[in-house]
């Protein structure tokens, strides 16, 4: 059976991707974005199985009516994608609260919005599938990216929450964590202002991003289809090569400093108290 889509951040980058890749097989598609006008050129090619829809996630209306329109029209949702975000560089010293706050509600509370609005539809039909655009840097942080790590960071904790919740209503709830892909992310990125005395560090970590292999597009688009085709999906899955190398380090040497310090970690319980 076809299934319904909500996807946030459909103008460009892997959200493009994700909706392509569902109409090309028959899905229908509410694609939104803020400009609905770069939206024309999947209404031009997909007809009626496109509702294109304005929609900022930081407004909570907004969110609420999209989401309202999206289930009247097409008569159910079957998957919702948070995907709309941006990424923020700067080092932590450089980061302005008025900054961090901007990613926050975009990458964060964006999907909050979009999950309560849905779920009251998703329980009612006893089934759903929520993806949540995550990243590598949800689970490994990097220098100059605290503030988008930390937006991730809490999407990955608030969405492990959410599956364990949502689990009894049928709705099922995957955490994506893609790596670097072609497309024109930086298009949205905001950077703070620079504090010379990191000057070096950027140096090196634009050096790195320059070296990365960037991943296709369109290929996470057809991995989508596989994942919310999935009778068991995953909580957490790696989009492209780069998550499950990292990580595994990143893992590896957490549990080695949590043993090299675990005595400490006993002497800070202190004395058994009973529970009352």
């Amino acid at each position: 059976m076809s299934k319904v889509w909500f996807v946030t951040g459909s103008s460009r980058g892997l959200g493009r991707a994700f909706v392509e890749a569902a109409l090309s097989r028959g899905d229908r598609v509410a694609a939104t974005a803020r400009n609905a006008e770069n939206l024309a050129a999947l209404v031009a090619a997909h007809g009626d199985a496109v509702l294109p829809l304005p929609l900022d996630v930081t407004d909570r209306a907004a969110v609420d009516r999209g989401v309202r329109q999206a289930h009247a029209h097409f008569g159910r949702l079957d998957v919702i994608v948070n995907n709309a975000g941006y990424g923020l560089s700067g080092a932590v010293e450089e980061l302005s609260e008025e900054l961090l706050r901007d990613q926050l509600d975009t990458n964060l509370f964006g999907p909050l919005r979009v999950v309560q609005a849905a779920l009251p539809l998703l329980r009612a039909q006893g089934s759903g599938h929520i993806v949540q655009i995550s990243s590598v840097a949800g689970v490994a942080a990097f220098p100059l990216g605290g503030g988008y790590c930390a937006s991730k960071w809490a999407l990955e904790g608030l969405s492990e929450a959410l599956a364990q919740e949502v689990a009894g209503f049928g709705v099922k709830v995957t955490v994506v964590e893609p790596g670097s892909y072609a497309t024109d992310a930086t298009a949205s990125a905001v950077r703070a202002g620079a504090d010379p005395h990191y000057d070096a560090l950027r140096d090196a970590f634009a050096a790195y991003a320059q070296s990365l292999d960037l991943g296709d597009p369109a290929a996470a688009g057809r991995a989508l289809l596989r994942l919310v085709d999935a009778e068991q999906p995953p909580l957490r899955v790696f989009f492209g090569t780069q998550g499950h190398p990292m990580v595994q380090q990143v893992y590896a040497d957490r549990l080695t400093t949590w043993a090299a310090w675990a005595e400490l970690s006993v002497e800070a319980h202190g004395p058994t108290v009973p529970a009352s």
